[in-house]
């Protein structure tokens, strides 16, 4: 199993669709929120994703075409 911490940034159009659970469930993702500020009119989330290393690729790319903008961050030790 592969890990791949990612720093997700929300515009206010897209602050209600369920994209995490959405990315869970179609690429078969476990995800873990770190933390989040989500405010009226953007969102920032830092999220684990863990799974196979391709199909988080693919989340990842899905993500960003919904809109989201995605920083893939250093993982720890």
């Amino acid at each position: 199993m592969a890990k791949k911490r990612v720093l997700l940034n929300f515009p206010q159009e897209l602050l209600r669709e369920p994209i995490i659970y959405s990315v869970g469930q179609q690429f078969q993702l476990t995800t873990n929120i770190h933390r989040a500020d989500v405010a009226e009119d953007r969102g920032c989330i830092e999220l684990d994703l863990t799974g196979e290393e391709q199909q988080i690729d693919e989340g990842i790319a899905w993500i960003m075409g919904r809109g989201v903008r995605v920083e893939v961050l250093p993982t720890e030790g």
